[in-house]
């Protein structure tokens, strides 16, 4: 009997032991679905580029906010599972594969930093950006949240309006890249022409309505599910629950006729406005950029590219940044500047400039005399790379990704850049990212992109990502782009986003292409993004109206 009873206990002892570790795995199941579908998310662009996984990674954040909100406010409530934490995690899935590249500047032996603290400045870098991804959606989260006793289109509409408007918050400072939009692209052109309207947010706001409409649908599926009303409304609600599906697939084939019809708009090449543009991409390690033998290399190869270009008879000629990483006080002694002198053909130059005691990384326009007309300075600058976040902890450790030691500053945001053929709209590397500082020049005139990047401290994915940034603002201002890189990857985009061609990566390349001049303006290049405080003016607007509407009937 005694030996039973061990048996029996033992048994018992087991039993809970099971079920509490089923306990904590059914505890740890929305962070795992959050995480995962967050990767998915950051897999929809380079390296693996499964931009069409967009339209669904958010549908299970979204299910699990709304779920779990609902659960709580059951009486009595479910087990608490905050929706808060699995929205964190789905942040940073999305934002640590996507921007996974950052670990692409370590080792940075080569500026004198010891191994194992490179290691630790890149993983700190990598994990804040994710983390503020993290947290950005932890606040949608909290919103959406609140709206679980809503009804699902308002749900939806304040739901797209909120995460617009994070990721215009998010964009107006230092630390900004990976929009939803930018998944979209190079592979989605059509949809990406949304941005023609209002600008990526355009882009972004579909994404997130369309997951949401799906969202909804399997939401209220689970609902008839539990409901105990009778059959026939049983019925009725299944029929209203396709409706969001039926919604979501006419939403998302409606989106993409309408950039079908701005992709299929020709584009007019008229022959008075054609520029022969020639880029040099250098293939300049950025290890070398220190050294004299750095130097004398880039020297001699946009030198050479340049003479090379200037033989295939090209109005002019586009450097990455930082071509020639000396001051502009001493460009006029290169070999480069001489060569433009005595071939007369125009040259964008990438170099330093000067600011009292600072300096900024500029890109400078010669006429064919060899005289600087023009310069514009790089207002964006990237973190770590050209000035240290938190520069009392990590100054120590790390000086900056550039060659010089003088402090470096930003330019001024509302820049123009004439040229002797018109009035550009420039670009320096990170710049890429802010649709915003496009959208100035180009309605102050700019008629075509240079684009000047150096991303050779970054892993190979990072180019690609970057190209992809360049092809939205060419479709959002309606310009053709010339993008001159150091080591790839260097192209030329038509106003369509059409990559007419595209450099081989780790390689020193020359090419020349006939480029337009343009002066249309598209809706989102006159009126801004207007599309985001639509969205948060009538989304707020309509919920105000609902609770003061049920507030009146609870008083009478």
């Amino acid at each position: 009997m005694l030996s039973m009873q061990k048996k029996q206990s033992k048994k018992q002892g087991e039993q809970g032991k099971q079920g509490r570790q089923g306990e904590r795995l059914t505890s740890l199941l929305p962070y795992l679905i959050a995480l995962a579908s967050g990767i998915l998310m950051g897999l929809t662009v380079a390296p693996v580029g499964a931009w069409f996984l967009a339209w669904i990674a958010l549908v299970p954040l979204w299910v699990l906010i709304v779920t779990s909100a609902k659960n709580q406010n059951q009486s009595p409530p479910a087990p608490p599972s905050p929706p808060a934490p699995p929205a964190l995690f789905w942040g940073i899935g999305y934002h640590g594969v996507a921007l996974s590249w950052i670990t692409g500047i370590h080792p940075m032996t080569w500026l004198g930093v010891p191994w194992l603290p490179s290691l630790a400045i890149t993983l700190f870098c990598w994990g804040f950006i994710s983390l503020l991804g993290g947290v950005f959606v932890t606040i949608w989260a909290a919103v959406m949240v609140r709206l679980a006793e809503q009804k699902p289109w308002l749900r939806i509409l304040i739901g797209t309006a909120v995460w617009c408007g994070l990721e215009s918050l998010w964009s107006a400072g230092p630390l900004w890249w990976s929009s939803l939009a930018y998944t979209q692209s190079p592979h989605n052109l059509v949809i990406v022409h949304l941005g023609q309207l209002s600008g990526p947010n355009t882009v972004t706001a579909a994404i997130v309505a369309v997951n949401g409409l799906i969202a909804e649908a399997y939401i209220n599926r689970q609902d008839t599910k539990m409901s105990s009303a009778s059959s026939l409304r049983d019925a009725m609600r299944r029929q209203f629950v396709n409706k969001y599906l039926v919604v979501a697939t006419g939403l998302l084939i409606t989106l993409h006729l309408i950039g079908f019809i701005l992709y299929s708009r020709p584009i007019a090449q008229v022959p008075e406005a054609a520029l022969k543009v020639g880029i040099i991409q250098g293939n300049i390690p950025n290890r070398l950029l220190r050294s004299s033998e750095g130097f004398r290399r880039a020297q001699e190869n946009y030198t050479n590219g340049y003479l090379t270009l200037a033989e295939q008879g090209v109005d002019a000629v586009l450097t990455p940044e930082g071509a020639l990483p000396i001051f502009q006080r001493n460009l006029m002694e290169t070999a480069l500047v001489a060569a433009v002198k005595k071939k007369g053909v125009v040259a964008w130059i990438g170099a330093f400039g000067e600011r009292g005691d600072s300096y900024t990384i500029s890109l400078f326009t010669f006429n064919n005399k060899g005289e600087i007309v023009s310069r514009y300075d790089k207002a964006k600058l990237v973190p770590l790379g050209e000035y240290i976040p938190f520069e009392e902890i990590l100054g120590g450790l790390v000086q900056r990704l550039s060659p010089l030691e003088a402090h470096q500053v930003p330019g001024s945001a509302n820049q123009i850049f004439d040229t002797p053929f018109g009035r550009a709209i420039a670009s320096i590397c990170y710049e890429s990212a802010f649709p915003e500082q496009f959208r100035y020049q180009a309605a102050a005139g700019g008629q075509f992109i240079l684009s000047s990047s150096n991303d050779a401290h970054y892993s190979a994915s990072m180019p690609f990502q970057h190209h992809a940034q360049d092809i939205m603002r060419a479709i959002e201002t309606d310009r053709w782009s010339a993008r001159a890189t150091n080591t790839g990857y260097s192209a030329f985009v038509d106003p369509h986003g059409r990559t007419l061609w595209i450099s081989g990566y780790n390689t020193y390349e020359t090419h020349a292409e006939t480029i337009y001049r343009r002066q249309t303006q598209t809706l989102y290049v006159r009126w801004g993004d207007w599309l985001t405080p639509l969205l948060l003016i009538s989304s707020g607007g309509v919920w105000l109206v609902i609770k003061f509407s049920n507030t009146k009937k609870l008083s009478n």
